[in-house]
């Protein structure tokens, strides 16, 4: 505990002697991908981080020795986004490349109220509102190296309450201090903040002094460049590990530009990384924000929230795929159904309608097993097909089994792929209402897929045997 705790401190300290980045020290970083990189793994990424992006568990057991400082260095973010940012839509982010995922802004109030629980049936560890069964927050083992806890507040030893509840089962914590919503700023918290430098200083060097966990920030745009650079030089003093800067003032709406210019003069500032935020909608937005600001690491909100796999260099996968998979997820994970509801309507407004029969299917869903019915059509339409492939694989494997026209290593593979094929699909009719909760949809595409090929492949020969036979 002692060398974790050295290790933190070492990691996250802005005093003692540290003197600031020089521009040279920066620039070289290594980059985020550019906005012409084809390769399928970024060239931000170190070999380190492009294996654990390829093996996961090695993330994970480096959290069974204890938790490790962060690193804010050429990382693709999730944003925190109300409603949205819940266990479910985190992972499917990091399913897709994420390096960090913040969840959604939680009230200290709030979470002072909760204790901690060990959900044995979902293997998660959820935070409940005493007295209630109201989960104000779930996370798990797969994220604990990589969510973030971002609350909000408006008084420092409240904060400290609230942070210590969940400090140990998160990766770090961040303050919200740029929402601009009204429930926010009417609480003295959010954007209500950027306003009040002395309380900033206190709550975040209230949590770096008496926590061992990294802390963090997330600000706003203020009234001028130099304003925004003076804030961010007082947020730095407090020890805080990172800064992450919205490219938008408080009174700025979405549809405005975020002004990338603005956060470039604030990395140039500081010597702790800066996460800059705004207008990604593609995966080269991450390269040319990148070049653009020199930020350390590339955070976004909307881009994931209409299409998770932003974040894979391969290019993103049709929204509809995504959207299952998150519905899929959110079933698997026993996701509150408002924040699931809330999060396919974005989703669906941005791409289609919501007077459409999807979108109106959607809204009137009040429980989980309407969700799944709501995909339920998709799946049947494979289940259809394949049982129709099931008749003329049967027919395959009974002939063959008389006459000598298949290998005994192809008979083995036919028979194996029948069996397992059969035993998913009769999972489908009987498991909510038509969707297996353990089984990808892209699973059983495959296995559709290969016996279809199976009985284009050996239909000729299940002819020629019928007719020698009779």
């Amino acid at each position: 505990k002692i060398r974790i705790w050295v290790l933190c401190r070492c990691s996250t300290t802005s005093e003692g002697g540290r003197l600031p980045a020089t521009a040279e020290q920066r620039d070289t970083r290594k980059p985020l991908p550019s906005p012409n990189t084809s390769s399928e793994t970024p060239p931000s990424l170190s070999a380190t981080d492009a294996a654990k992006r390829g093996n996961p568990d090695a993330e994970e057991s480096e959290a069974d020795g204890g938790a490790a400082a962060m690193d804010y260095h050429n990382k693709l973010v999730l944003a925190p986004m109300v409603r949205v940012g819940t266990l479910p839509f985190r992972l499917l982010a990091a399913g897709y490349g994420a390096d960090i995922t913040y969840g959604e802004e939680i009230i200290d109030h709030k979470m002072i109220k909760c204790e901690r629980r060990l959900n044995e049936f979902l293997g998660t560890t959820d935070f409940v509102e005493k007295g209630t069964s109201n989960v104000v927050f779930r996370t798990c083992h797969e994220e604990r190296n990589r969510v973030v806890f971002q609350m909000g507040t408006s008084d420092a030893m409240r904060a400290l309450t609230a942070a210590q509840i969940v400090c140990k089962d998160v990766a770090a914590i961040d303050i919200n201090m740029g929402c601009p919503k009204s429930f926010s700023i009417s609480g003295g918290m959010g954007a209500a903040l950027l306003s009040k430098p002395e309380l900033i200083h206190d709550i975040l060097t209230t949590l770096r002094r008496n926590l061992d966990t990294t802390v963090t920030c997330k600000i706003r745009l203020l009234t001028s460049s130099q304003a925004t650079v003076e804030l961010a030089r007082r947020i730095e003093k407090t020890g805080v590990s990172a800064v992450a800067v919205h490219g938008r003032r408080v009174k700025d709406r979405p549809r405005d530009p975020a002004k990338w210019n603005e956060i470039a003069d604030v990395v140039a500032s500081l010597s702790i990384p800066v996460i800059a935020n705004g207008d990604v909608f593609e995966y080269k937005d991450f390269g040319r924000m990148k070049n653009a600001t020199r930020a350390s690491s590339i955070m976004v909100a909307r881009g994931a929230l209409w299409n998770a796999s932003i974040f894979s260099a391969k290019g993103k996968l049709p929204w509809d795929d995504i959207k299952r998979e998150y519905v899929r997820k959110s079933i698997l994970w026993d996701n509150d159904i408002k924040s699931t509801k809330q999060t396919l309507k974005e989703m669906i407004i941005h791409h289609s309608c919501l007077e459409f029969a999807e979108g109106k299917a959607v809204i009137k869903s009040e429980t989980n097993e309407d969700l799944a019915q709501f995909i339920k059509s998709y799946h049947m339409g494979y289940l259809t097909f394949g049982l129709s492939v099931f008749k003329w694989m049967m027919e395959v494997i009974v002939v063959a089994h008389d006459f000598v026209y298949l290998d005994e290593e192809t008979f083995s593979l036919m028979e194996f792929n029948f069996i397992m094929f059969l035993g998913y699909s009769y999972s489908l009719q009987v498991k909510m209402g038509g969707f297996p909760m353990h089984l990808r949809y892209v699973d059983l595409q495959r296995l559709v897929s290969s016996a279809s090929c199976m009985y284009y492949v050996y239909n000729a020969e299940i002819i020629r045997a019928k007719y020698i036979k009779e």
